[in-house]
């Protein structure tokens, strides 16, 4: 019975934890480009990094203060939007999808390349740049702190207080936008982008705000990120990020506001049950046999059982938990 205890105690921890916030950030952002404008953004990691990066580089590298350093971050985010965003938007949505997924990789080699050291650290990254935040926190830093059963840092806590605010003001701000007439229009360019531009709306530049917005989503999940773990390693954003983002967009629900966070809430809360669930069976009281499954094998065998869940669901239930089946019908031209 313990044992059950205390895997729920991990799995609720990673259910509100900082790896969630961070995924349900740039998931909102996915929910943006896909969900409601229909664009196949396959770089948000991209956006992320340059967010996490912005912070690192301004504080430690150039000794900058850490608001200069935000906004830097949001700075780089809009900046890469709008490269990735000129030459594509005009055209099909796979050259936006093939375009985003090769920036984002040329980005983090960029980053983690020996030239690039005097300024992002290369393979060692940067650390050092998160002081002058846990100083804001009014929790103290070395004491632990009990919730639902969980321990928990003050760090910790004020990491996940800062970041799931960021998620409730951008889940309001998505709700406001959508149901004003720029977010009409969005869904419009969705639906059928021919139609929306004959009644005279500029398809492009409408694309590009969203770009624009959805790329600051996650630019502000990889500033979580960054300031959770206390460093930024270009190694630390790969592409696959992005597709588990996509995993939690497509498990809450695409174009509806809450979909993206219940989904990365749900999609952690899952990953840390397999997890230690699996730990504990695997271990000296358990019950498979090192034979058949070793504890060096969890983490890969993790993701396996969770994939195999979201393949059901995507059978079944395509439209994810709290979708509507119409809005994943969109028009891909």
């Amino acid at each position: 019975m313990q044992q059950v205890l205390d895997v729920l105690i991990i799995s609720t921890k990673a259910f509100f934890g900082p790896l969630a916030v961070f995924y349900a950030l740039m998931a909102i952002g996915l929910n943006v480009h896909f969900g409601y404008t229909g664009l196949l953004n396959f770089g948000q990691i991209g956006f992320a990094m340059l967010g996490g990066f912005g912070i690192a580089i301004s504080v430690t590298t150039y000794g900058l203060p850490f608001a200069v350093g935000v906004l830097v971050g949001l700075l780089a985010a809009v900046l890469f939007a709008l490269l990735l965003g000129l030459p594509t938007l005009r055209l099909r949505a796979d050259y936006l999808a093939i375009v985003t997924i090769a920036a984002a990789e040329i980005l983090r080699l960029l980053f983690r390349s020996v030239s690039a050291t005097p300024i992002t650290g290369a393979t060692r990254g940067l650390s050092g740049f998160s002081g002058d935040f846990y100083a804001l926190s009014p929790f103290e830093t070395s004491a632990r702190y009990t919730i639902l059963g969980a321990r928990w840092s003050g760090r910790e806590l004020w990491v996940v207080s800062v970041g799931w605010t960021l998620v409730a003001l951008g889940c309001l701000a998505v709700w406001l936008l959508m149901r004003s007439p720029w977010g009409r229009v969005i869904k419009a360019i969705r639906e059928d982008e021919d139609a929306a531009r004959s009644l005279g709306k500029n398809v492009y530049a409408y694309k590009m705000q969203s770009l624009i917005l959805g790329g600051i989503f996650g630019a502000l999940g990889g500033m979580i990120y960054a300031l959770a773990t206390s460093s930024a390693n270009p190694d630390q954003y790969q592409s696959a990020n992005t597709f588990l983002a996509y995993a939690a967009l497509i498990l809450g629900g695409t174009a509806r506001v809450l979909g993206p966070v219940i989904g990365a809430m749900i999609f952690w809360f899952l990953l840390a049950f397999t997890e230690s669930g699996l730990v504990e069976l695997t271990g000296a009281d358990g019950i498979i046999p090192p034979e058949i499954l070793s504890s060096t094998d969890v983490a890969q065998i993790r993701f396996v059982l969770v994939g195999l869940g979201l393949m059901t669901l995507l059978i079944f239930r395509p439209q994810g938990i709290f979708g509507d089946r119409r809005e994943v019908m969109l028009d891909a031209r």
